[in-house]
């Protein structure tokens, strides 16, 4: 299990790799917050990765929890989802959780969780062998095309880190 904030589930969701999440974690914990964000404003926006999220809400491996919501995590400047994600994570006594934004990962490593985002889960993947480095790459371009922001140096990593995952799985 693992807690979610929006933005892995979103960025999965437009590579079609949400089953990753499934594949990786067997559940997805997010609080109603990262719901409203996800599927009630996504399918208002008429995004179709909402109903992929909702859908996998129905099938019961993504969970809706309500977050006790630890208010002094506001002062750091995060957003509400990140704030509730975060406190989801710290109810459950969960150390994961996913979370792409630099300031929210930081304030997770600060309140002592463990913060993993849309490309740990991509080159989880890698590493698995449930694509080629080839598609890892397609998959990396397509969240800069879509609006991922990244710097150049955690790009440059994550194709490095790609790379050296490829090379110890080839013949």
């Amino acid at each position: 299990m693992i807690v979610s904030n929006s933005t892995p589930l979103i960025c999965l969701t437009k590579l079609n790799r949400l089953h990753l999440l499934k594949e990786f974690f067997v559940e997805v914990c997010i609080p109603e917050e990262v719901y409203r964000e996800v599927v009630t404003r996504g399918k208002e926006e008429k995004y179709p990765d909402a109903l992929l999220v909702e859908e996998a809400v129905k099938e019961g491996w993504v969970i809706v929890k309500k977050a006790t919501e630890m208010k002094r995590l506001e002062e750091y400047g995060i957003d509400k989802g990140e704030v509730e994600a975060i406190s989801l994570a710290l109810n459950l006594k969960c150390s994961g959780i996913l979370v792409d934004q630099s300031h929210a990962r930081f304030v997770a490593e600060v309140m002592g969780l463990v913060p993993k985002g849309t490309i740990f889960v991509l080159l989880k993947a890698l590493k698995n062998g449930v694509f080629s480095f080839d598609d890892y790459l397609k998959d990396m371009e397509t969240l800069v095309k879509t609006g991922f922001r990244m710097s150049d140096d955690v790009y440059i990593e994550a194709v490095r880190l790609g790379k050296k995952l490829a090379e110890k799985k080839a013949p």
